[in-house]
């Protein structure tokens, strides 16, 4: 195992082989902390990963778990604590699409299922073990990656909005909470962003976007732009903060006339 640097510190990033999840584990690591890559199928990548934080100084060390399952999860957490002896940021960032995007009316209660699942209760009780980590050691963060999806009406994955809205109130719930052990919750709300998973609709949002007005900043969102307000959180830039929504998005969250 490593051996332990009190200096550091130490995050936990779900689903960070890819995305949105990759460019948080990569920055997280440029900037000091040892970084736990988690993922769940893309192997290779999360490899690629490691190799770029360990390029900039930091330690990484990947995890293959789906968070859906009780034992991964509990994995998870269990090789965290053995190889760097302590959580002081976990980002809640892995989640999944729709495998077919279904009017409300039609939808499957699998597809249902699926997304509850892994957006949802994965993230509720990883957050949960976690939580009870950190009040022993009085310190830490906790951010949820959520989406503009928590709150904007879409008939074709209706499943989709559910579980990020769920995973939003999480996040009060949990801030509520934790406070009082020193600990803060924050919800990142990213907006369009460019990345796999958005590939199937880009020319739909390539219209919305540059001839629609759909965001005032007229650009996809890279998942950059959410690695950098995960990190102005885990440099603790807003210490009298918690419970709070910082929204990626362009300026979608705006209402305009």
């Amino acid at each position: 195992m490593f051996e332990q640097m009190k200096a550091k510190q130490v995050a936990i990033v779900t689903g960070g082989s890819r995305g949105i999840g990759r460019a948080i584990a990569v920055a997280l690591g440029r900037e000091g902390f040892d970084v736990v890559v988690n993922y769940a199928r893309s192997a290779q990548s999360a490899e690629e990963v490691k190799a770029e934080i360990e390029k900039s100084g930091s330690r990484a060390h990947i995890v293959q778990a789906d968070i859906s399952v009780r034992q991964d999860r509990d994995r998870l957490v269990d090789e965290t604590i053995k190889t760097f002896g302590q959580i002081d940021l976990l980002v809640n960032n892995a989640g999944v699409a729709p495998d077919v995007r279904a009017d409300v009316l039609e939808a499957t209660e699998e597809s249902f299922d699926r997304l509850i699942n892994i957006n949802l209760k994965g993230p509720y009780f990883l957050t949960q073990r976690v939580a009870r980590h950190m009040a022993e050691r009085r310190q830490g963060k906790i951010i949820n990656i959520t989406s503009i999806s928590a709150y904007t009406a879409h008939t074709h994955r209706g499943d989709y909005g559910v579980s990020k809205a769920g995973l939003a109130m999480m996040t009060q719930v949990f801030a509520a909470r934790m406070a009082e052990f020193g600990v803060h919750v924050y919800e990142i709300r990213p907006g369009v962003i460019q990345t796999d998973m958005t590939g199937p609709v880009k020319e739909k949002y390539d219209d919305l976007i540059f001839n629609k007005d759909l965001t005032p900043i007229k650009r996809w969102g890279q998942p950059d732009d959410v690695a950098r307000a995960v990190l102005a959180i885990a440099k603790d830039y807003f210490p009298f903060s918690t419970g709070e929504v910082f929204n990626v998005d362009g300026g979608f969250a705006m209402r305009r006339l």
